[in-house]
């Protein structure tokens, strides 16, 4: 079970100067022979099933900065997750549980309920970043020079995951709606632990909200 995700979030330690991408971005190198079925299957047999992550992380909202520190323990066969929210000094600021199917704001402070459905879309946001990083069934491959984009239509969107750079790895998955992006999720400098692969950098954006989340991985944990 996704157990844990401790976010120390808006300790209220402001940093300015927001925006810029603090990762590497994917080499550009030529897909070559690769197959979309091929690059996906290669994908899957290297993503972790159960993992335990910490990260630090950076809330980017409205030209602020907010710093904090992540703990995740995360089941993908299950698909379940909960998310809890710490300061530093442990105190609680967010907690969500989830699957699936749906996402459950089960507390949050004023900070975050105060502005209507914000709140509800970072747990919905944190979950986008672990889950479904495979392309849907019925997904339709477009193979391009440098990269290979899954794209399927969801609930009148369209969600599409880009594979790129060396190894072919996955580097986006995004939502657009009548060409318009709503939320992106990058993955960079992944790094290869027990067999399998972790993204060192992920950087989530909401286009909605305008906001996004910087992730560093810190250690993976036994």
């Amino acid at each position: 079970m996704f157990k844990y995700f401790v976010i120390p979030v808006i300790i209220l330690l402001h940093l300015n100067g927001c925006a810029g991408i603090p990762f590497q971005k994917a080499e550009r190198v030529p897909i070559g022979k690769n197959e979309p079925s091929e690059v996906k299957e290669q994908f899957a047999l290297m993503l972790p099933e159960k993992f335990r992550i910490i990260n630090s992380v950076v809330f980017e909202y409205k030209g602020e900065a907010f710093p904090f520190i992540g703990y995740s323990d995360v089941d993908t066969l299950e698909k379940t997750f909960t998310v809890v929210g710490l300061t530093q000094f442990g105190i609680k600021l967010l907690e969500i549980t989830g699957n699936n199917d749906k996402t459950e704001l089960r507390f949050a402070i004023e900070e975050f309920t105060k502005r209507g459905n914000f709140a509800e879309a970072v747990a919905d946001d944190i979950k986008k970043i672990y889950s479904n990083r495979l392309p849907g069934a019925g997904a339709k491959a477009s193979k391009e020079k440098y990269k290979i984009v899954f794209a399927r239509d969801e609930n009148g969107a369209t969600i599409e995951h880009v594979f790129a750079g060396v190894g072919n790895l996955l580097v986006e998955k995004r939502c657009t709606v009548n060409n318009i992006t709503v939320w992106s999720v990058y993955y960079y400098e992944y790094r290869v632990e027990n067999g399998r692969l972790y993204p060192a950098g992920i950087i989530l954006e909401n286009d909605k909200y305008d906001y996004r989340l910087i992730i560093r991985l810190k250690e993976i944990m036994p």
